[in-house]
């Protein structure tokens, strides 16, 4: 998760100067298990449901999960291991037994939207299987009969060589080999790439140099920087310059108009880090949910799909910030209150 050694770097230089049919507007949220308390996942759907969370991504398949989240209309991104990438690039049955076994028996009763082939592999020693094993989950979910979920993958921006300006977005020189033909395999099947983004790494890891509010999506809340010209187009907050920088990135790989999907973004609660308080997590948060139905300024009213990051607390996780990204605590009170119908009044 995460890696925003780009956005570091860029917003230093900062201060120093297509058919794919989304959800517009949907906010979901990121249910993460790597913990030892969670509430049952019969509980944890409920939960869902009654704070108005549309849209749920699992990290892998769960068959508890999935059996909970039966008839409950809510949108699911599912993803595959990553130490599964191997298997499911070179070995056709492997990939159809996955689908057999996570994706059929629950079509029709669960609302997938798509399947993620891997988290953050890119670049990486197994990058080179994500587009293989893109192909192989295709061509199972077809031969099972599962129609209308495209499979894709999700990336960190440490795909980015170069993001600031947002315009100047491109693929570093270890991504772009991988990348370009996932963005044009992704293009031709009317698919969106997912994109994990967080303004929190590069306020955090920037030294003083990110301004809070920027980070924040709050530009009043201080700071040097509460906006930023990229030509003719002002930026008032990092997320939207994060996900325009992979869009142009995207472009110069030769594809237009690919949708992007935010599959991740949040910040801490607490855990020790620079500017990791209940406070700043709320207010990211809750300014996500009110600003991704506008777009962004490179594709203005074009609603970005988003999930936070993420439902609980996570006790498995490494010490300090990243247990406490969640929204909820693991006895399901509130770490702090976020409108998840503010995005769709």
């Amino acid at each position: 998760m995460r890696m925003a050694a780009p956005w570091v770097i860029a917003c230093s230089f900062l201060l120093s100067l297509a058919t794919f049919q989304g959800a517009e507007g949907a906010i979901g949220v990121n249910y993460g298990m790597i913990a030892n308390n969670l509430p049952a996942p019969e509980q944890v759907i409920s939960m869902y449901k009654a704070k108005n969370i549309n849209y749920v991504r699992l990290f892998h398949p769960d068959t508890s999960v999935l059996n909970a989240l039966r008839g409950s209309g809510i949108g699911v991104v599912l993803g595959t291991l990553n130490e599964d990438l191997p298997r499911l690039a070179s070995v056709p049955s492997y990939a159809a037994s996955w689908v057999a076994t996570n994706v059929q028996p629950f079509a029709g009763a669960v609302q997938f939207r798509y399947i993620n082939a891997g988290n953050e592999v890119i670049p990486g020693d197994t990058a080179a299987q994500v587009l293989p094993a893109m192909q192989n989950l295709e061509s199972a979910l077809r031969s099972a009969g599962v129609t209308g979920v495209p499979v894709t993958t999700a990336v960190a921006t440490s795909v980015l060589g170069t993001s600031y300006p947002p315009s100047h977005g491109a693929f570093s020189e270890a991504a772009a080999p991988v990348m370009a033909p996932i963005v044009s395999y992704l293009s031709s099947r009317g698919a969106p790439l997912l994109v994990n983004v967080y303004p929190y790494f590069a306020y955090s890891g920037s030294g003083g140099q990110v301004a809070l509010g920027y980070a924040l999506l709050s530009a009043d809340a201080g700071g040097a920087v509460s906006s930023v010209t990229d030509g003719g187009v002002v930026y008032t907050n990092m997320f939207d310059a994060i996900v325009d920088a992979t869009h142009a990135a995207v472009e110069k790989a030769g594809v237009q108009g690919l949708e992007l999907v935010v599959s991740e973004t949040g910040w801490p609660s607490g855990g020790g880090g620079d500017g990791a308080t209940v406070e700043n997590a709320a207010a990211y948060n809750n300014n996500v949910v009110r600003h991704v139905g506008g777009g962004t300024p490179r594709r203005p009213g074009k609603a970005v799909e988003t999930y936070l990051f993420a439902m609980f607390n996570e006790n498995g996780k490494a010490e300090g910030v990243e247990q406490h990204f969640g929204i909820f605590q693991p006895d399901m009170s509130e770490v702090y209150h976020v409108d998840f119908t503010a995005g769709s009044s």
